[in-house]
This record gives C-alpha cells, sequence and structure tokens, in this order.
C-alpha cells in the first residue's frame, strides 16, 4: 500500500522519495484528506511517538518534518481548492523567542481537514503581533506554542494583551509545546492544552462548530 510506503519515506526522513509516493498516490485517484491523514500524518506521528520515547533526536524529526513537508507541498493545494464549508477562523503561532515550528507544523496539518480557516503566524511572534491579528480576524481559537523554557511564558503575556485591549472574551486560548503542561496552562488564563497534535485535532473536529454556534449568538 502506498501509504505504507510514504510512513516509511517520512520515517527515514527521504524527501524525494515522500514527495514521489505522495504524487503517485494522488495519481492513483486517493483523496487530498485521506494521503494527508493515512500518509503524510500517521508517518509524521510514527516519528513524533519515537522522539517523545527518545529513540530519535533533534535531528532525525527535523530530517522527517522535510520529508513531510515534500509531501504536503503537493497535497495542500487539493485540499484548499476542494469545496469543503469553513467551520471558523484559527490563528496559531509561536511565542516570540522561540524559533521551533515543528509542532505549529503538525498541527496545521492536523487540523487542515477540519475546513477550518489557519492563519499561521509562524515563529517568533510577539504578544502584540499575536493581539493585532486577533482584532484583526476575529478568531474562534488562538493557539500558541512554545518548546524553551525561557520562552513559554511569553503566553501569559499574550492573554494579559488581549485582556488589555478587551478581546478576550470568547476566543478559545489553547497552548502546547515540550515545557508547557495543564498546571502552567490554567496557571496563565489559557482554557486548554494539549499533548500532542492529535488531540488538537480531536477536539477540533468535535467543538469547533459549537464555538461558533455561541459565539454567534
Amino acid at each position: 500500500m502506498v501509504f505504507q510506503d510514504i510512513i516509511i519515506a517520512i520515517a527515514a526522513g527521504e524527501a524525494e522519495k515522500s514527495l514521489e509516493l505522495t504524487k503517485r498516490a494522488l495519481a492513483q485517484g486517493f483523496s487530498a484528506e485521506s494521503v494527508l491523514e493515512k500518509g503524510l500524518i500517521a508517518g509524521m506521528d510514527r516519528v513524533a511517538e519515537k522522539f517523545r520515547d527518545q529513540r530519535v533526536m533533534v535531528p532525525e524529526v527535523l530530517m522527517a518534518s522535510r520529508a513531510m513537508h515534500a509531501g504536503l507541498s503537493l497535497v495542500e493545494p487539493c485540499l484548499k481548492s476542494s469545496e469543503r464549508k469553513t467551520t471558523g477562523k484559527i490563528v496559531m503561532g509561536t511565542v516570540a523567542g522561540d524559533l521551533h515550528d515543528i509542532g505549529l507544523s503538525l498541527v496545521k496539518m492536523m487540523v487542515m481537514t477540519s475546513g477550518a480557516q489557519i492563519i499561521n503566524l509562524g515563529v517568533d511572534v510577539t504578544p502584540k503581533k499575536f493581539a493585532s491579528v486577533v482584532r484583526k480576524e476575529k478568531p474562534h481559537i488562538l493557539m500558541m506554542s512554545a518548546l524553551l523554557t525561557t520562552t513559554m511564558t511569553v503566553m501569559k503575556e499574550v492573554i494579559d494583551e488581549l485582556e488589555l485591549l478587551g478581546i478576550r472574551k470568547n476566543l478559545i486560548v489553547i497552548v502546547g509545546g515540550a515545557p508547557v503542561d495543564s498546571g502552567f496552562a490554567k496557571k496563565i488564563g489559557a482554557d486548554y492544552y494539549f499533548e500532542d497534535a492529535f488531540e488538537v485535532r480531536n477536539f477540533i473536529e468535535e467543538n469547533l462548530y459549537k464555538m461558533i454556534t455561541q459565539k454567534s449568538r
């Protein structure tokens, strides 16, 4: 099965092979959503599990991420062009001082299939930038990531900025990243903490429509 081959290619960090296999899967008639979930995401999840168990190192994760992005370059345009009803708006980014985007990329991939409009601010995003985009775009959800203990406190600064500007109400704030836990999330005033991208996707699929309905009232 081509999906299994994609998983193996990503786990091995083989970008060219991932690209070739993704192209083959699409040519065989598999939907972009199925290639994304059963191939690209499944492959990256295998690497993530090994990383959590300390069976692979950061360089290997980066190579796998590049391989995943190679396939994603073919899949993403198909996802954007498919007629999926937009089910909400999500702003996401890695906080100021932090240049890590692996987790952010995984989360973006996961929630793309929900049909939500995703505004990815990338890395090193300041509290004022987060607040400015939230005020302009009026998203249903704000997701923040931090991979360093020295930057995780910036999440609190972002929430403080939102409250200062009066735009915190009705906004769901989700935080994540290696040094973050549920206790920290509660302490800084975030609504949810998720350990991995799969938990985020499940939450979005189960709750985003409900959030939109409540916000429109």
